[in-house]
């Protein structure tokens, strides 16, 4: 069983240690999280230093992945950058909680997260780093660009793209065929029913574009 190490201490850092223990296939030996003291525990892991830490942790653990259990679309993409640069050897750890589908012909990019509940349906592209949170669902020969994500409960038709850093929100639906681009915010319980552009904020049912969003801009 590898050694891994998990980036981050949150609620969504919980979701991840419930993932890979129901896993079994990693052994977690600690956290990561710049803003707590060495010692503390979220869920009887250890806090053991920072992305800083991880050349001396990976020599003395025998540590050969890293998951970034971070919510923020933009935010992970920062921290998984800077352990490129870190430790650019280390191996990102994709978590499938058992309790989900992956259909045929579908593929899983390093570091994503899938969680309980979880449907993908066959021929999807999932990329790096993305999460699919509880009870949502992707159809069809549908993609998801890097560092993007689904809320509890979002739903997708078939073959919908979905850009790269965009957070799709809570009980969202996107409709058959439809693209959203990149850096892009769908609201909760949204109702999309025809495109969406990049770097666009949108609400609602129909979604309407609200305004333009920046890039970075907090959402959670």
């Amino acid at each position: 069983m590898e050694n891994i190490l998990i980036i981050g201490s949150s609620g969504h850092a919980k979701v991840i240690i419930d993932i890979v223990e129901k896993q079994n296939l990693y052994k977690i030996i600690g956290l990561l999280d710049k803003f707590k003291k060495l010692g503390e525990k979220t869920l009887n892991y250890n806090i053991l230093g920072s992305e800083d830490d991880i050349p001396k942790l990976m020599l003395e653990y025998n540590i050969t992945g890293i998951i970034v259990a971070i919510g923020d679309n933009f935010v992970r993409s920062k921290v998984v950058s800077n352990v490129k640069t870190i430790a650019p050897n280390i191996k990102f750890v994709t978590a499938i909680h058992p309790n989900s589908s992956i259909g045929k012909n579908s593929n899983v990019g390093p570091g994503t997260v899938i969680m309980s509940g979880v449907s993908v349906n066959p021929n999807c592209n999932i990329s790096e780093h993305c999460i699919l949170n509880t009870n949502s669902s992707l159809d069809h020969d549908s993609n998801m660009g890097k560092f993007s994500s689904l809320a509890p409960h979002a739903c997708t038709g078939g073959d919908v793209k979905i850009g790269d850093y965009s957070a799709i929100g809570i009980n969202a639906t996107i409709l058959h065929r439809k693209i959203i681009g990149e850096h892009s915010v769908i609201g909760a319980s949204a109702l999309v029913n025809k495109d969406i552009g990049s770097f666009a904020i949108a609400y609602g049912t129909p979604a309407t574009v609200i305004r333009i969003r920046v890039k970075g801009e907090k959402y959670l």
